[in-house]
């Protein structure tokens, strides 16, 4: 209760604090003034299921209307860290070499150097402790996460962050930072909050860390309702009454591509409602397009239902080289089909090989180039999703029975707890517990970082079950497109 009360306070400190800086979702006609930059279009809320604190619309909202504003002096740049503290500005410029993300994470740890006397101390109080991005991952956690590719990913993240803490040390070492700002640990946190909370600015490569514009959380591209999706199931759109824009500010309100951005002509951070919302409703801000290993690569969460996922298999080395598709365009789909690449680069090689040369015209236009064709795409499609879960540690089921039997294990031990281990536990998780020495004698503590460490393992297995279940729709696909071939077959 006292760290609740202590984290409410807080939050009302800083947006006192954003206030002061001229942070503001007032509408531009509104005249009311409050000691908090937020009120008027939108309050910060909890969502539990849906990423946790965020941002709410505190009235009905239109879809293109500005929302938030922040100045250009509220957003926290290296250029802004470094015009403010002379000592950071001489030492930065003997160290060329570092990257523009190296030197903003060596100015945010020594902004928390600082600690209270640093300008942006209420701000920074609002950021977690940790992150639950790829470079965070454990050992234990990266190889939990079972298929090739992602364990790639994660491995290469973590070492690329160890390698520019190890290039930034002796430019920490001359701003003379405290031990704790030192190790490889402060570093993932500069690193995750960069790489989690960092907007796009046009004069920093590194982008800029914005107050309050950071609390929004993430829709993916095309899991909102569109205009015209509105008007197809017979919805009201979003244009005025008398169906004319008044201004050319509505018009440019109504077309636009992104939800916020910096305005160079107002000098402001501004964020535009991505759609309708009504008083209550979670406001949300579009990242880019993500896949839920890249989601987990930036910013440490990933999504249950993501339109934009993508399952990657294995294909034969000489697939790759037959058809002119980049890597990236062959993958499964989220409801199990192949993409159009994939599809294609699958049937022309059940094409033998001295027909080939004649069929590639049909092979890039997208059609069936014959019934027995695609049944022996279909079939090399389902075996090969088949072979790759049967080679795997745990299946999709196991998988499932994982998750549910770890969220219940953390309703069980509540942070602090310290209780005996009951028994039996599932095989794996005594595994995790024994790689983080979380027992002792027999006994579990639940501390913060354990029950941080098991948050994090638990995405891992999430990724790689929602990874399978792709492949097991793709093996339902398959055997739904053969019967069907097959029963049409046998009609004639």
């Amino acid at each position: 209760m006292e760290e609740a009360e202590a984290e409410s306070l807080n939050l009302k400190s800083f947006l006192k604090w954003a206030a002061e800086l001229g942070i503001s979702d007032s509408p531009p006609t509104s005249t009311i003034q409050s000691d908090s930059c937020l009120g008027q279009s939108l309050f910060v809320s909890n969502f539990p299921e849906a990423g946790g604190r965020g941002l709410a619309a505190a009235r009905d909202v239109r879809k293109g209307e500005l929302i938030l504003s922040v100045p250009k002096g509220a957003l926290m740049t290296s250029q802004s860290l470094m015009m403010n503290d002379e000592a950071l500005s001489i030492a930065v410029k003997k160290h060329p070499s570092l990257s523009s993300t190296q030197i903003l994470a060596v100015a945010l740890l020594n902004e928390g150097n600082k600690g209270k006397s640093s300008r942006w101390w209420p701000y920074l109080k609002q950021f977690p402790r940790s992150y639950d991005t790829l470079a965070d991952f454990g050992k234990f956690e990266i190889q939990s996460l079972q298929i090739d590719d992602a364990i790639w990913a994660a491995q290469k993240a973590s070492q690329k962050a160890e390698e520019e803490w190890n290039e930034a040390t002796a430019l920490m070492h001359e701003l003379k930072l405290k031990p704790q700002f030192l190790t490889l640990k402060a570093w993932l946190w500069a690193s995750g909050s960069i790489s989690s909370r960092t907007m796009h600015i046009p004069w920093d490569e590194a982008g800029c860390l914005c107050p309050v514009g950071d609390f929004f959380n993430y829709a993916a591209p095309g899991e909102e309702t569109s205009d015209s999706e509105d008007q197809a199931a017979g919805k009201a759109s979003s244009l005025p009454e008398d169906g004319m824009l008044k201004s050319e500010t509505e018009l440019a309100a109504a077309h636009r591509l992104v939800d916020a951005g910096y305005e160079k002509d107002v000098s402001s951070y501004c964020f535009y409602a991505r759609r309708d919302y009504r008083k209550g409703d979670q406001v949300l801000l579009c990242y880019g397009t993500y896949t839920n290993l890249e989601l987990l690569q930036h910013y440490g969460f990933l999504l249950m239902e993501n339109p934009n996922e993508k399952a990657f298999i294995p294909l034969e080395p000489d697939m790759y080289s037959l058809c002119s598709w980049e890597n990236e365009l062959l993958y499964l789909q989220p409801d199990g089909k192949p993409s159009f690449a994939l599809l294609s680069t699958v049937r022309f090689c059940a094409v033998p090989k001295t027909s080939r040369r004649s069929v590639v015209h049909l092979v890039y236009s997208g059609n069936r180039l014959s019934t027995e064709n695609e049944v022996v795409a279909m079939r090399w499609l389902a075996k090969k999703c088949r072979t790759i879960l049967d080679i795997l540690p745990t299946t999709a089921e196991e998988d499932g029975n994982l998750l549910s039997f770890l969220g219940e294990f953390l309703d069980i031990h509540q942070s602090g707890e310290i209780k005996e281990m009951s028994s039996p536990l599932p095989t794996e998780l005594c595994a995790f517990i024994k790689s983080k020495n979380l027992v002792s004698e027999g006994i579990f503590a639940m501390s913060r970082v354990a029950r941080r460490s098991i948050e994090r393992w638990k995405l891992a297995i999430l990724w790689r079950h929602l990874y399978k279940r792709i492949l097991w729709n793709c093996i339902v696909h398959c055997t739904e497109v053969i019967n069907d071939i097959v029963s049409r077959d046998s009609i004639k």
